[in-house]
């Protein structure tokens, strides 16, 4: 399978001189084509530092990261975000709808900015969206829209551009337990479906057990031996591990 992301021996640190406060001590892992895999932790313990480097927002103290097989180290801030732009979809915890457009115009925001023209974006966007299970909700602007279909609508807009990779920061974080599990059963859908690759950062067991494996962020460090692999990892599993490592 192709790595769409490699992280190799990874840390960061933050402080005033940058050498204090690891954040994320020697992480190494792979995401491959097709797959889920979630990154668990608490509060605190480097996730969304995590999800910054792979995607080339920030960068590694030492260690490196390649996205899409290439390496970030030797690209400028302009070539990251343009590499960032044909490898990644981003789903945020908060949604980031643009309040004046509507669930159309949300989702198509990505292609006008790369130039498609509105007669371009429509098939494209509809599809998507009447995949996802929107298609009566076209029009609607984000007020009118429940939380889990605001997230929906974001993890269509994080797909319109074709990445192969999505990262998605606590996606559930901001919703009830039933839109939560309607963004995660989309979220494996999107895997199964599409091939397209998922990696989630989350510190909620159930939407942990979605995943095709769980790799434990403990103090900074991914915990040895404690990986968990699926499909249909039991949520008792993931619990029974956290206990284990006592986060």
């Amino acid at each position: 399978m192709t790595a769409l992301a490699s992280v190799i021996d990874v840390y960061k640190f933050f402080g005033p001189t940058g050498e204090e406060s690891p954040v994320l001590r020697g992480v190494s892992f792979d995401v491959h084509e097709g797959e889920f895999v979630c990154v668990m932790g608490p509060s605190g313990s480097g996730k969304t530092t995590l999800l910054h480097l792979i995607s080339g927002l920030d960068q590694p103290s030492t260690g490196h990261v390649e996205l899409a097989g290439q390496s970030l180290a030797g690209l400028n801030q302009h070539q990251r975000t343009l590499l960032r732009r044909d490898a990644v979809g981003y789903v945020f915890q908060f949604f980031n709808l643009m309040p004046n457009l509507n669930v159309t115009e949300n989702v198509g925001l990505p292609l006008a900015i790369q130039g498609e023209k509105p007669s371009q974006q429509r098939e494209k966007v509809v599809g998507l969206l009447e995949k996802l299970g929107l298609g009566k909700r076209l029009k609607a602007e984000p007020h009118q829209l429940s939380g889990g279909e605001m997230q929906r609508v974001s993890i269509a807009r994080a797909l319109a551009g074709g990445q192969p990779l999505l990262l998605c920061d606590e996606p559930t974080g901001n919703l009830s337990q039933k839109h939560g599990v309607e963004v995660m059963n989309t979220l494996r859908k999107v895997c199964d479906e599409d091939n397209r690759a998922v990696l989630l950062v989350t510190h909620n067991p159930r939407d942990a057990a979605y995943a095709d494996r769980v790799l434990f962020l403990v103090d900074g460090q991914l915990a040895e031996d404690s990986t968990l692999t699926g499909p249909n990892i039991p949520v008792e599993d993931v619990h029974k591990t956290l206990a284990a490592l006592q986060i």
